[in-house]
């Protein structure tokens, strides 16, 4: 008898601590989340290429054949373009919330012909966009953004070190602009 109460006595105070020691070490954790570290790399509405190594945002670059670039954005107040062009085998765009949920993706394959041109607003933004269409936007993909915060991450491949210069080029001419309406 004395075994199981102090069997269960036991268990019941592991949990407690348990539970303790994880609560007070949320705040180191929280942030630490993909959309901070994102945020972490600089000014927002711009890319920035990620290199093998973690910088001090603590992200890298883990693929030898594949590039990546990323760029935080807020929508509160305006829109954002997303465009890049240039010869590359291969690229693909994700956009994430403030909490890391996809929003939307897409690749070179599913876009008008093969060039990166996407705008991200709000829904009312988005609204008033569609009542009168700028001429700029008439090939562009139009994205609704649930939350103004958000990240996009953007991907080509180099398959062989003779792609280096053009995948370099690609993400480093992208642009993450506010859209004046123009």
């Amino acid at each position: 008898m004395f075994r199981a109460v102090f069997a269960i006595l036991t268990g019941v105070l592991g949990a407690a601590l348990l539970h303790v020691i994880i609560i007070l070490s949320l705040p180191h954790f929280s942030d630490r989340d993909a959309y901070t570290r994102v945020e972490d790399e600089g000014d927002e509405n711009h890319f920035y290429m990620l290199d093998d190594k973690d910088d001090d945002a603590g992200l890298s670059n883990n693929d030898p054949y594949i590039r990546t670039a990323v760029c935080a954005f807020d929508i509160g107040t305006q829109p954002i373009r997303l465009t890049a062009k240039g010869n590359v085998p291969f690229w693909s765009l994700s956009v994430y919330d403030a909490a890391s949920n996809e929003v939307f993706s897409m690749s070179d394959r599913t876009s008008v012909g093969g060039v990166l041109d996407l705008l991200i607003a709000s829904p009312i933004q988005l609204t008033g966009i569609r009542k009168a269409l700028p001429p700029s936007l008439a090939q562009s993909i139009l994205v609704e953004a649930p939350r103004a915060q958000g990240y996009v991450v953007l991907r080509t491949m180099e398959p062989q070190a003779s792609f280096g210069d053009a995948a370099r080029d690609f993400l480093s001419e992208a642009g993450c602009d506010v859209f004046d309406g123009q």
